[in-house]
């Protein structure tokens, strides 16, 4: 499981580069899938088998789908990105800073999880009962503020794509 888990883990990094350093957004959209599908065996990993089932449904299945249609709506007729030599250079040395920052916090946070005094997880983390339990009487407030959110989102979507003469 250890092997699972570090392979994972590199395929999640690389990945995650290949989304953020990609030229072209549907490879940038292949690169997230992939991602989510290496979250998703890491979840399982863990013992987490609802949630694995989560991440492959709602965001490789869903979400990905739905970006995938946005970008080929929004780049229908579009010219191609411009592409030139320095033209992010004032930003080398600050993302190469904050890549080292986040390796040593990552390292960090691995040794110190690691170590004989942390604490295992409870048995049951991660499947249906112990999830449902704790999202509708712990985190019940966040769930239904969540719900609102996305209801409002809609009912702009809908007046916004309704009718032409309204712009905001």
């Amino acid at each position: 499981m250890v092997v699972l888990f570090w392979v994972c883990a590199i395929v999640l990094v690389g990945t995650a580069i290949a989304v953020v350093g990609s030229r072209q957004p549907v490879h940038s959209v292949v690169g997230l899938i992939v991602n989510f599908s290496a979250l998703a065996v890491l979840f399982l990993t863990l013992s987490a088998e609802f949630l694995a089932m989560m991440q492959i449904i709602i965001y490789a299945g869903a979400i990905l789908v739905l970006f995938l249609f946005v970008i080929a709506l929004l780049t229908v007729g579009n010219q191609p990105i411009e592409t030139g030599e320095g033209r992010l250079a004032h930003q080398t040395v600050p993302a190469i800073a904050a890549g080292v920052a986040a390796l040593g916090l990552i390292a960090f946070g691995v040794r110190t999880a690691w170590s004989q005094s942390a604490a295992s997880p409870p048995a049951d983390l991660g499947t249906v009962p112990a999830f449902g339990t704790a999202l509708l009487t712990t985190h019940v407030f966040a769930f239904e503020a969540t719900a609102f959110v996305l209801l409002v989102a809609i009912i702009g979507v809908v007046l916004m794509a309704g009718r032409k003469e309204i712009r905001f």
